[in-house]
């Protein structure tokens, strides 16, 4: 055996270990556009309950029409970062959409919230700063604040007294300036944080708050600006970040909108914005489409809200362990990853795209399949889902 060949035999191995352990992650091709029911590569029709499609606008006529339009007009793509020649007239028209939508001072765009995020922290923190980080967020602002020099602090999920606590631990360390970060929707349970607490908790003890609202831009909220909106907190938010890859049209792209001065600090220092290609034209134009539909009715959310209200009721009369909330993020918690597994596939024969969720995504013994609604969803289709999920209890047993 050669050198190489041995080291290769290392990542065999590895993935040998995820396969046993039933942690292997499958893809299965879709031949369709994406929406509430799909179409695989070996025909299948599906209906789609794992897509972060919240309002079923991956699909809509008018988005498609309006990315055409910019193809059209704006070409396929700019071959550049944003401060060379990567900045058309829509990326700053959309920038200014989004801090005026989501009632901020300005914002900046990215590839992709994940790069919003590792571009965040290194860029306005030193070793002189310290980060107060919620132990369940993402996994971008957990790599964001590894790349940061600041000294990092973590609180438990949504605890307020541990949250104080682990402040009090930054000031008597004599950080300069500390950052609360945090999601504004936990997105493997569908737990909407607690920004009321958090604001105040802030403004006590001096400190920024910094909320990633990827999983409810557009439809949390009764407006759907988010999570500062459902829970009061509009204006005492520092920086939001989010993406235009799920429920705002399903693409690609994120941002982040803040106070004036961090987001033109991030326009000189932020490393994924200086070194990364600008968002394609069309999906800035689809972008403002999207923004435009928003104000101009909250229909769609209206209905995701209560088709969710409606999914999660049956499913808690049919006796499944849920994680309480009312986001359309809902857990079927099934805690084993080879049950979990086996549900997943089940149910696909029977007609509903679901995926096991199992480690690294969530911790090991808290498998589960992560169903998610949309406003695409029709009560027919919520009651064909959970007659899957009774189903599928049935035959396996438990």
């Amino acid at each position: 055996m050669s050198r190489k060949e041995h080291i290769l035999s290392h990542y065999s191995r590895e993935i040998a270990e995820i396969k046993a352990a039933s942690l292997y992650k499958e893809e299965l091709p879709i031949t369709s556009m994406q929406g509430r029911a799909v179409t695989l590569a070996d025909g299948r029709k599906l209906l789609n309950m794992c897509a972060n499609n919240y309002l079923g606008l991956c699909d809509h006529p008018r988005l498609i029409k309006a990315a055409k339009d910019t193809y059209d007009a704006k070409g396929y793509g700019m071959s550049s970062v944003r401060f060379i020649c990567g900045t058309q007239d829509i990326h700053k028209e959309l920038e200014q959409k989004i801090s005026q939508f989501f009632g901020m001072e300005d914002a900046i765009l990215y590839a992709s919230c994940f790069d919003a995020n590792a571009g965040l922290f290194e860029t306005i923190l030193t070793e002189d700063d310290a980060v107060i980080s919620d132990e369940l967020n993402h996994a971008s602002i957990i790599d964001g604040v590894r790349l940061c020099k600041a000294k990092c602090y973590r609180y438990k999920n949504n605890d307020m007294a541990d949250l104080e606590q682990q402040l009090i631990a930054a000031e008597q360390a004599g950080a300069r300036i500390k950052l609360i970060a945090t999601d504004g929707v936990f997105s493997m349970d569908g737990i909407i944080a607690n920004l009321a607490g958090i604001c105040d908790l802030a403004d006590k003890h001096d400190a920024l708050v910094m909320v990633d609202d990827s999983h409810a831009a557009g439809f949390v909220g009764e407006t759907g600006r988010g999570t500062p909106e459902y829970c009061g907190v509009k204006g005492r938010i520092d920086i939001l970040t989010g993406t235009l890859g799920k429920a705002l049209g399903g693409a690609s792209g994120g941002y982040t909108a803040a106070r004036r001065e961090i987001v033109e600090l991030l326009r000189q220092r932020s490393r994924p914005y200086l070194f990364s290609n600008t968002l394609a034209p069309s999906i800035a134009g689809a972008s403002l489409e999207v923004f435009k539909m928003l104000e101009e009715s909250t229909q769609l959310r209206d209905h995701l809200e209560k088709i969710t209200a409606y999914y999660r009721q049956a499913l808690t009369a049919a006796g499944f362990d849920l994680i309480e909330g009312s986001h359309p993020i809902v857990p079927v918690m099934l805690y084993d990853e080879e049950l979990a597994v086996e549900y997943a596939n089940r149910m696909v024969e029977k007609g509903v795209y679901v995926v096991a969720f199992s480690y690294p995504v969530v911790p090991k013994g808290k498998a589960r399949i992560r169903t998610q609604v949309c406003a695409s969803h029709t009560k027919d289709d919520i009651d064909f889902i959970v007659n899957a999920l009774i189903e599928t209890r049935a035959e396996i047993g438990r």
